[in-house]
């Protein structure tokens, strides 16, 4: 099957938008792949044996998403963006409810991507990242937004640019920035 052209994608979006059912039906094989190679990139950072699966986690974004009627989608890089944000929820969550029930027990490791080294270890952890991440967006939010999209939702810088209408080149300054105050808030939180 071919990749589905950004312009395809963005005008079955802004259908669905519309209320025409049809589209989603169309759209739906066009963006799972999509959404799969996501989801397998969140999952191989977690530890052997996780009882969360990648077609678990393509399915529940994929229910959220089809319920968020309310999201009027304005191009792919949208979707994807909301839908790593979604896929990110539901590892925080499902992280969160794995160690209430071990009662304070390790949190849930996950490597981060090696293009996105935030961390001299190799391991962080999801809802410790989570909380940096949410520290981070009250102090600037572009700056999380744009390691929400660049590295959770594998947008390109040019595709991140899109979707915060800025330039790429802010862009890869806010990834600059946003990396090292993470790595700061991280480490501050081992001592």
């Amino acid at each position: 099957m071919a990749v589905p052209s950004s312009v395809e994608v963005t005008q079955l979006l802004l259908a669905w938008s519309r209320g025409e059912p049809a589209a989603l039906e169309k759209l739906v094989p066009l963006v799972h792949a999509e959404l799969s190679r996501l989801a397998h990139h969140y999952m191989a950072g977690e530890r052997t044996g996780h009882t969360l699966q990648t077609t678990a986690l393509v399915n529940e974004a994929f229910l959220r998403l089809v319920d968020s009627s309310q999201v009027r989608w304005q191009n792919r890089a949208h979707f994807m963006a909301v839908s790593a944000q979604l896929m990110r929820r539901i590892l925080v969550d499902f992280a969160r409810s794995r160690n209430y029930l071990k009662r304070g027990a390790g949190a849930q490791q996950v490597p981060l991507d090696e293009a996105m080294v935030i961390s001299e270890a190799p391991d962080l952890d999801i809802v410790e990242l989570d909380r940096a991440l949410g520290e981070l967006a009250a102090v600037d939010a572009r700056k999380s937004q744009v390691v929400e999209l660049s590295f959770f939702g594998g947008l390109t810088e040019e595709e991140a640019a899109e979707v915060l209408k800025v330039s790429p080149e802010t862009i890869r300054r806010d990834m600059r920035l946003a990396k090292t105050w993470l790595l700061r808030e991280m480490d501050k939180r081992k001592t």
